[in-house]
């Protein structure tokens, strides 16, 4: 037999597989089987193509080629719910894009702009703000935004929080603190980052056999850890593997 004979036997078969498997009306089945090529094309276009775009995977990468051919539509839109609504949560969802855009000065005057009233001193407000500070190079603002932060939400914890705080430390030449702050964040902070960043730093001090110890256990770690971790913490493990 002709490959052009099998072939619209084949794909009836695996559409009628598909329609058992997936649960769908068994009028299908007639439809594929009775209406050569009109019965196939029916059931890809109605059944098939949309479960396509509402699959995760696709809408994902729909997401990312949007991104790609226009990287400011959500800058764009965030901007008018922003300017429309004026409330906290869309004027953060702005000041949010405009860190991931890399516009850290726009960012900064949206969140200063945002802490007043009931949210002069909201925690999470404070640690976005200091986190677009230190990205434009302010350390110094940085710190002090979450020398502010800590004064007026004691109870807050952020393992992020603490890490930056460590880092704008750092940035400010207060190798001390920075190495105190370190310590104290890597014993708990959730991934590889802060155990590295700890490691460098000993390293450039010269204790380069605590920078060792650190890592190793950063490796070891991984090693044990479920391969998804492993995957998630890729960088600040290959980090860890050149510093060894």
């Amino acid at each position: 037999m002709s490959l052009a004979f099998l072939l619209p036997i084949i794909i009836d078969a695996l559409l009628v597989i598909h329609c058992i498997k997936t649960g769908r009306n068994t009028i299908w089945i007639y439809v594929i089987v009775f209406l050569p090529l009109a019965g196939p094309i029916a059931y890809i276009a109605v059944e098939m193509i949309p479960d396509l775009f509402r699959s995760r995977t696709t809408q994902r990468a729909m997401r990312v080629a949007r991104k790609t051919l226009d990287p400011g539509r959500d800058l764009r839109r965030y901007e008018v719910e922003a300017r429309a609504t004026g409330g906290v949560a869309a004027r953060q969802r702005y000041a949010n894009e405009l860190v991931k855009q890399g516009q850290f000065e726009a960012a900064i005057s949206e969140y200063r702009a945002i802490l007043t009233g009931l949210y002069e001193h909201d925690p999470n407000l404070l640690l976005a703000l200091a986190d677009a500070e230190f990205r434009s190079g302010a350390a110094r603002s940085a710190r002090e935004t979450l020398d502010r932060l800590i004064e007026h939400n004691p109870d807050f914890k952020s393992a992020d929080g603490h890490l930056l705080y460590a880092r704008a430390v750092e940035a400010e030449g207060n190798i001390p603190k920075a190495l105190e702050e370190y310590k104290s964040v890597a014993a708990y902070y959730p991934g590889a980052e802060a155990s590295v960043r700890y490691a460098r730093l000993l390293k450039a001090q010269g204790d380069a056999a605590e920078a060792a110890r650190i890592l190793r256990e950063v490796l070891e770690r991984a090693r044990l850890a479920p391969a998804h971790y492993r995957r998630i913490q890729k960088e600040w493990l290959d980090a860890a593997e050149r510093e060894s």
